[in-house]
This record gives structure tokens, C-alpha cells and sequence, in this order.
């Protein structure tokens, strides 16, 4: 089974862009790549910088999160990014419960 995760990415802008995926790594690649397999916000983007990342779990878990996490207010997510959280302190900030 695989275990997904959450991760922000920051742009030359520095807008954060929040997205899951089961390898972070590949996934930030296909961001940086023009190829089409990135998300359409971030093709555009000249550079983009791995800010935060946390395994989750299940991508039940990993798709609520991401859902309250994009809608946090930037300075908040600018805290979580910068606080480096672990998973369950990620999910008690967003309000979720620890599975």
C-alpha cells in the first residue's frame, strides 16, 4: 500500500502551491518539467522550491488535508511551512484526526 503524503512548493513569486502524491520527489519533478504532467498552475512557473512535505497516509487523509490546508490564509500556511510540523501536529493544526 502506498503511503501519500502533503507538500508545499514555493514559486519564484513565492506563492505556495500545495499538492499529495504517493513520491514526492517524481511529483516535484513533473512540476519543474514542461511536459504536461504538471499541475497547470505550476507550468508556468521558472522555479519551484520543495518548502514542506509530511507523510500522511491514506489518500483520504492526505486529499483533507490538502483541502484545509489550501484554504488556509497565506500567513498561516507560511507557519505551518515554517514550523515544520510532523504528522500529528500537521493534522491537529488543520483540525483532523490522528488515524
Amino acid at each position: 500500500m502506498s503511503v501519500w503524503s502533503i507538500y508545499v512548493l514555493r514559486d519564484e513569486t513565492n506563492s505556495l502551491y500545495t499538492g499529495i502524491s504517493t513520491d514526492v520527489q517524481r511529483r516535484l519533478t513533473q512540476h519543474r518539467q514542461s511536459d504536461g504532467y504538471g499541475a497547470k498552475y505550476t507550468r508556468s512557473k521558472k522555479h519551484l522550491d520543495l518548502v514542506y512535505s509530511c507523510e500522511l497516509g491514506s489518500r483520504s487523509l492526505a486529499s483533507r488535508a490538502e483541502y484545509r490546508l489550501k484554504r488556509l490564509v497565506k500567513g498561516e500556511k507560511e507557519r505551518i511551512v515554517s514550523s515544520g510540523f510532523d504528522r500529528p501536529g500537521l493534522l491537529d493544526r488543520l483540525g483532523l484526526p490522528v488515524e
